[in-house]
């Protein structure tokens, strides 16, 4: 199977490609490169662009006339970042989705996973969520996917086109053949935050500690990005059973580890795999912050033959063993090594 890869130069995207190509696909490439990196796209089919150049992507799909589904990975996705610049995350995340869902259609393209966040739910009072959850964004990243989620189906509704919402809960990890990882040298999410602490001595700053959970920390669902590219290998390789004869042109899968963890519990972990520990300081919540989710569904199970295999703590070494072997790969990280870690168990 040959699919077309938006983003394909980022954390995720590059993920999606290598698990591709470890199933006996063959992806190609189209990335702007303003956060992916060319390094990830190296020996593969790569396209630098937008999404909603309409004359790029035609070239591509008449230049790869088997291509048959394409992943949509290309978004903007920080939180806090949303919510200072709103405007940007609506062009970048919604109007250029339109674009390129044009184009997909104009070209015979029918077959569309949609990279889409757990952050449109709005949780139970236990903090889970199924994919019948009501959903109800915080911020102007999570809105973003809500709308597109919702254009989409208006778009299935009167199309050939069928869409696979992924909706994601908190990827950590790496590529386990550490061929790709988090492209950013100071990545922003928790478990990025608590490495660039460990690295430079300084405490790690526990953004809320007043949220409704059993420790007063966030509370979020980490799913291994191997475990996310898999799930993605098997949407499209079962993606025409997922719509019989009859049915809606667009459907969500949830795609977590069904566990919660909390930022404290989370720097616990962390603290076991290295020979110094990180030191905590409490800090006020970050703008579009949520006590968070996790995925009490079965679904991508049912439909995918889908589960985790990795735990938290294969997701912390994999992200530090990417982090030693990032200086090598993406030049512009000049940082000392982490030195002190320990084998994971």
């Amino acid at each position: 199977m040959k699919v077309l890869v938006a983003g394909g130069a980022g954390f995720i995207g590059s993920t999606v490609a290598s698990a591709l190509i470890d199933a006996g696909h063959r992806p190609v490439i189209l990335d702007n490169l303003i956060t992916g990196r060319r390094e990830f796209c190296a020996g593969r089919d790569f396209y630098l662009g937008d999404i909603a150049d309409a004359e790029l992507v035609d070239r591509i799909l008449a230049e790869h006339p088997d291509i048959s589904a394409a992943v949509h990975c290309a978004a903007l996705i920080v939180v806090p970042d949303s919510v200072r610049r709103p405007i940007p995350y609506y062009r970048e995340n919604v109007a250029k989705t339109l674009d390129f869902v044009d184009r997909l259609i104009a070209n015979g393209v029918g077959r569309l996973l949609f990279s889409s966040s757990a952050a449109i739910y709005q949780p139970a009072e236990d903090l889970s969520v199924d994919e019948a959850s009501p959903l109800s964004a915080a911020s102007p990243y999570a809105h973003t996917k809500l709308v597109v989620e919702r254009m989409l189906a208006d778009i299935t509704a009167s199309s050939m086109l069928r869409v696979v919402s992924l909706r994601y809960f908190n990827p950590i990890g790496a590529d386990p053949g550490l061929r790709t990882g988090l492209q950013a040298p100071t990545p922003g999410h928790a478990l990025g935050r608590i490495i660039e602490a460990h690295r430079t001595g300084t405490p790690f700053r526990v953004t809320g500690l007043d949220y409704p959970t059993r420790d007063g920390s966030g509370l979020r669902d980490y799913v291994h990005v191997w475990d996310l590219a898999a799930a993605h290998v098997r949407a499209l390789e079962r993606f025409d059973s997922l719509f019989p004869a009859g049915a809606a042109g667009h459907t969500a899968v949830n795609l977590g580890s069904g566990t919660g963890t909390t930022v404290l519990e989370l720097v616990e972990a962390f603290n076991t795999m290295v020979r110094r520990p990180v030191r905590l300081e409490a800090a006020p919540r970050r703008p579009g912050d949520v006590p968070g989710a996790f995925s009490r569904s079965r679904r991508a199970e049912l439909l995918l033959g889908w589960h985790p295999e990795h735990d938290i703590r294969r997701g912390i070494a994999d992200t530090l063993a990417w982090f030693e072997r990032r200086p090598a790969l993406l030049p512009d990280l000049t940082v000392p090594l982490l030195q002190d870690r320990v084998m994971a168990g």
